[in-house]
């Protein structure tokens, strides 16, 4: 909405070129409140010759944008939302005199809206909106994972995608997306942000699109699109269920924000021990190791962030919540959200009208181990829930209301970009999967494609008042978490499976030694190459600081 700017307010206190600055609250349709820049909670009110209007003024050189509200009513219905019966004191003036009263305004009254600073309770300063659906599929697309054919076979829980928007008193706007996806391919996610945009206004530093990385959840998209024998019965299918996701995902996200409301947000942080390193200990050794009470090998992140999401009902709306380590309890055919599924069932168990909501951190290299069982995955589940209910269960930490977001994409090279000769060899290898990757490499090449020597790396920082997080693409391992939570400070929630399912994201470390995450397996992924460079540690480091740099660190 547009009102006219302190060019037109006469009287004692300036605009925004002297020592005061508009604020965002509008009193009746001739007067303009005005706030100190320093944020303390006097009030000035100045006259304001004009009207308020929905439609941009000829002369709007002449006005100032009320960022954050697109309507009268958007403003009505945030005062509605945060105004109490208050007291003020006016000072109205008009050309020839100036005078000072005190009035009572309540709701209804000639208050058209409100901003954050006349809050009666600046710990519900934020606005947060939830949205949640099912997307369980109703048709045979294949469960992801595994590298095999996996028809479904029934379902042991729903699948879920999940919302939540945040809003600070400025308008700033992001959106959170969990899912129980295996992976978002680029192709999916690169139209939902376009979409988002267009439809929504929102840009994409302000949406992160993350996915559990679950082995029970379906294939999206051209996804692994070499992992499994496919036919073209099966391609349409997923074509299908795909479009319907990017339908839902950008409908879920317009829930989420006409859902906001004031709310206050809190952290803190659990421990959950069942994840193991699976590059240092030999999966059939783990029980044998813990039955003796000896330590497992290998770096892990066992943190547990939590963040609280409450009206001023009291109510308790989403619960976000984190945890390094693969979804790959269960490898059968059946829908579920593996371990993160029995997590959040239980918590929204105990906390009634709750979005129970689930990131993967950096659990690229993190297994759950043992497995391979119903009873062990509710109980992986049932640990984390406990570990989420006892950081609830203390003090947690208020949250100032504040975003502030960025990002950007940093060019990760290849070692080396696949060539013909390369690909007719393993053409022959009787690998099913490297087989089927280079046909599709060769026809690609037979079409005159030429192959790029990097990949696009997503990578954001959002600000969150006093805690950072980031989300990065695809599957990080425990070294980013741990690395970035030294540098950034241990309250920093590193996402990792963010945006974009890549391929396996190594460090440094991980790289030098090599084997599944940090060797020649790219071709699992449909990149053209066989293995990154050693570099891609550095390159995502140096753009995490950055954006950390703009958003505000710690």
């Amino acid at each position: 909405m547009w009102v006219r700017n302190n060019r037109d307010v006469h009287g004692t206190f300036p605009g925004r070129s002297g020592t005061y600055s508009p604020a965002h609250v509008l009193l009746a349709t001739h007067t303009m409140l005005y706030q100190r820049p320093e944020g303390d909670h006097q009030l000035f009110v100045g006259w304001c010759e004009g009207n308020i209007s929905d439609t941009v003024p000829e002369d709007s050189d002449h006005y100032d944008r009320n960022t954050g509200y697109d309507s009268v009513a958007d403003l009505r219905k945030r005062l509605s939302e945060l105004l109490p019966v208050m007291a003020i004191e006016m000072i109205s003036t008009s050309r020839n005199q100036l005078r000072t009263n005190w009035r009572t305004l309540c709701l209804g009254a000639c208050l058209l809206a409100i901003g954050p600073i006349c809050s009666a309770d600046d710990s519900y300063a934020w606005r947060a909106g939830v949205s949640k659906t099912v997307i369980t599929p109703d048709t045979s697309v294949w469960l992801a994972g595994y590298g095999s054919r996996r028809p479904p076979e029934g379902t042991l829980h729903d699948l879920w995608m999940k919302a939540l928007a945040l809003e600070d008193p400025q308008g700033h706007r992001v959106v959170l997306v969990t899912s129980d996806f295996q992976g978002i391919p680029k192709s999916m996610s690169d139209k939902v942000f376009a979409r988002l945009q267009s439809e929504l206004r929102l840009e994409r530093h302000q949406v992160m699109l993350t996915f559990s990385h679950n082995h029970c959840g379906p294939r999206l998209g051209d996804d692994l699109v070499d992992y499994y024998p496919i036919d073209a019965q099966q391609v349409a299918m997923v074509d299908e269920y795909t479009q319907a996701m990017q339908d839902r995902m950008v409908r879920l996200i317009g829930q989420a924000i006409d859902q906001l409301a004031p709310a206050s947000l809190a952290v803190g942080q659990g421990v959950a021990k069942f994840a193991v390193n699976r590059r240092n200990n030999r999966e059939a050794d783990v029980p044998t190791i813990l039955a003796q009470g000896k330590l497992l090998a290998g770096p892990v992140d066992h943190t547990v962030p939590v963040l609280q999401v409450r009206r001023r009902s009291g109510e308790v709306v989403a619960i976000l919540f984190g945890y390094a380590c693969h979804p790959t309890t269960l490898s059968f055919n059946q829908w579920c959200g593996d371990y993160p599924g029995f997590a959040q069932l239980e918590i929204e168990a105990k906390h009634p009208g709750a979005a129970a909501m689930f990131v993967n951190t950096c659990g690229g290299d993190q297994n759950p181990l043992p497995r391979r069982s119903v009873e062990l995955c509710a109980n992986y589940g049932h640990q984390l829930a406990v570990a989420v209910q006892m950081t609830l269960a203390k003090p947690l930490q208020p949250l100032p209301a504040e975003i502030r977001t960025a990002f950007e994409y940093v060019e990760l090279p290849y070692l080396e970009v696949i060539n013909r000769e390369s690909l007719h060899t393993a053409l022959q290898d009787g690998n099913g999967i490297r087989g089927r990757w280079a046909a599709r490499m060769l026809q690609q090449l037979d079409e005159g494609k030429v192959f790029p020597s990097s990949y696009p790396y997503p990578v954001h920082a959002w600000r969150l008042g006093n805690i950072t997080m980031l989300g990065l693409g695809a599957e990080t391992v425990v070294d980013y978490a741990l690395r970035f939570k030294r540098e950034l400070g241990e309250s920093t929630w590193v996402c990792g499976y963010t945006d974009d399912m890549i391929a396996y994201i190594p460090s440094r470390r991980v790289w030098e030694e090599g084997g599944y995450e940090g060797g020649s397996n790219l071709y699992e992924y449909g990149r053209p190459a066989l293995r990154w460079s050693g570099e891609i540690e550095d390159k995502i480091s140096a753009s995490v600081h950055r954006l950390a740099d703009l958003v505000g660190r710690r």
